[in-house]
């Protein structure tokens, strides 16, 4: 028995221009703006859901998060798309917004990713894995500079055991 999580509510995002960033995420994914957040008189948040994929990012202006964090070149969300076609997709969004992002990258066989870079240097990952291909086994991904990763069958960490079971 589980804790009882459902699912991710949303995402948060530092954004250091609200308006230029909801209209980029909404314009790449087809969001809709359903929530703004207001402190001291000041605009500084915004949600934005996925009618499609049921998912909500929250973007929050960079100043006024805990540590003006900087996440430049991290990928903090990896969004699972329904095709292979549909990495096409967003390559073909991403140029219409003039946003830096990848060609497809193959995974394997049964894989493939494009990333794209927000307007502050935030990397989303947008992957494609084919589910019904998924083994039920443990693999690890060893990257190398470029090509499809290595996969191996054994683990260099340990997890322990769930609470309860």
């Amino acid at each position: 028995m589980g804790i009882g999580v459902t699912k991710v509510m949303h995402v948060k995002i530092p954004v250091t221009d609200l308006q230029a960033s909801v209209d980029w995420y909404c314009r790449l994914m087809d969001l809709t703006l359903t929530h703004e957040f207001i402190e001291h008189d000041e605009l500084r948040g915004a949600a934005l859901q996925s009618t499609e994929g049921g998912f909500s990012f929250a973007l929050r202006l960079r100043q006024h998060c805990a540590g003006a964090p900087d996440l430049h070149g991290f990928d903090i969300v990896a969004l699972h798309m329904n095709s292979r076609e549909s990495l096409s997709v967003v390559q073909e969004r991403s140029a219409m917004l003039g946003a830096d992002h990848t060609q497809v990258q193959d995974r394997g066989p049964h894989e493939a990713v494009v990333d794209v870079t927000d307007p502050d240097g935030t990397l989303l990952r947008f992957y494609w894995k084919d589910l019904a291909q998924e083994p039920d086994v443990f693999l690890a991904f060893a990257f190398r500079d470029n090509g499809p990763p290595e996969i191996t069958r054994e683990p260099r960490l340990r997890a322990p055991s769930v609470l309860g079971r």
